[in-house]
């Protein structure tokens, strides 16, 4: 997987890297743009390198909102050409509000394994999920493997790189900690745990001393929000769920505070901020992850359950109002003994926010709606 965590990188600074099916012949597989960040250069550059017609490869989500129907979870549109054909129309093809069936694409096709794989590293690296994708044209595999042998371009298989979300079950690495006493908990210790690619820290809250936690240890597993969690912002009701947290696993005598890296519900800020401009043209929090290409909920919890067994818990009294959390640890061996719900205010800002993931996400949160 290192190949493919170094292409993750990549990709990131906006380089392209090769998805091949046949890691023994690299030249046979698929050029890979990240389309967030391609320029008119790079549409040329695609074009000369691998002598084919690129597709702009795309989500089933993604497709939808562009008018299409989607049968499969991915499929390409492959690019027609002309005078409207520019990075900025590719861009608002794959991440624009309003976008429809632009002139410059002929009809999609299912995406291809490789294809599929560009879109889970486009995913994993918090970018927008669409990519610009050519095959490698014979005329052309020469010279691509050559740059692949001298290191100017990554190869990643394609089956490795569909499994990026997977590679670090069970090697989450416990880097440092300390304490760090809190206004709601005075008697507070940070863990910090690191992901094997590099990519995200997990923090774990260790509140009050851990030989007299309850057998069922209180556990709040919060996902980063920068905008509730520092700002304050009134969009969420995050920041006080956080506040409200420490205070009741303090109350309950003591517990864990997991402080997961999952901003946006696992989209990212760049894309969360996205999504909150979809979200003022009256779109629900969970439709415009959709337009961006997103599931409705992009949240792993596998990193949660890791971070639990190096605390030795395996039995939970879990704070929180989602139920795919309890279901979560439940298929990851955490007993989950107990649920108490764990609420911020209800204000105007974030009313239509809470009702959405009610409504759309099955939240439990009818109590404190209906106030």
């Amino acid at each position: 997987m290192h190949q493919v965590e170094r292409a993750i990188f990549d990709l990131r600074r906006g380089l392209p890297v090769v998805v091949c099916e046949d890691v023994e012949h690299p030249g046979s597989g698929v050029m890979v743009y990240p389309i967030e960040s391609i320029g008119d250069a790079d549409l040329s550059e695609v074009i000369e390198t691998t002598g084919s017609a690129p597709a702009l490869t795309l989500t089933r989500h993604r497709m939808e909102a562009m008018g299409f129907s989607a049968h499969v979870e991915s499929a390409s549109l492959p690019l027609k050409g002309g005078d409207g054909l520019s990075a900025e129309s590719l861009y608002c093809a794959a991440a624009a509000v309003g976008a429809t069936r632009a002139r410059l694409f002929d009809e999609p096709r299912p995406a291809s394994p490789a294809e599929r794989a560009a879109l889970a590293l486009m995913r994993r690296a918090l970018l927008v999920p669409a990519a610009l994708t050519a095959r490698i044209d014979g005329s052309r595999r020469v010279a691509v493997e050559r740059a692949v042998a001298e290191g100017r371009i990554l190869c990643v298989p394609a089956r490795l790189a569909e499994r990026c979300f997977d590679s670090g079950a069970g090697m989450l690495r416990r880097v440092s900690e300390a304490d760090v006493p809190l206004s709601e908990s005075v008697h507070s210790r940070f863990v910090l745990f690191r992901e094997p690619d590099g990519l995200r820290e997990h923090v774990a809250v260790l509140i009050g001393e851990a030989a007299e936690w309850p057998d069922a240890v209180p556990v709040r597993m919060h996902s980063a929000c920068l905008t509730g969690d520092l700002f304050g912002s009134l969009r969420c009701d995050c920041g006080e769920q956080l506040q409200n947290a420490v205070r009741a696993i303090a109350e309950l005598g003591g517990g864990v505070l997991l402080y997961l890296a999952q901003e946006g519900r696992g989209i990212g800020l760049a894309n969360k901020l996205r999504a909150y401009e979809l979200q003022d043209t009256g779109l629900d929090t969970v439709d415009a992850d959709r337009v961006l290409g997103f599931g409705d909920d992009n949240r792993r919890y596998r990193v949660a359950v890791d971070m639990l067994g190096a605390l030795s818990i395996d039995r939970v009294r879990l704070l929180t109002n989602n139920p795919a959390k309890m279901r979560a640890l439940e298929e990851g061996g955490i007993e989950v003994a107990a649920r108490d719900g764990l609420y911020g205010r209800v204000t105007q800002q974030n009313r239509r926010y809470l009702k959405a993931k009610a409504r759309r996400s099955g939240h439990l949160l009818d109590d404190v709606l209906e106030e």
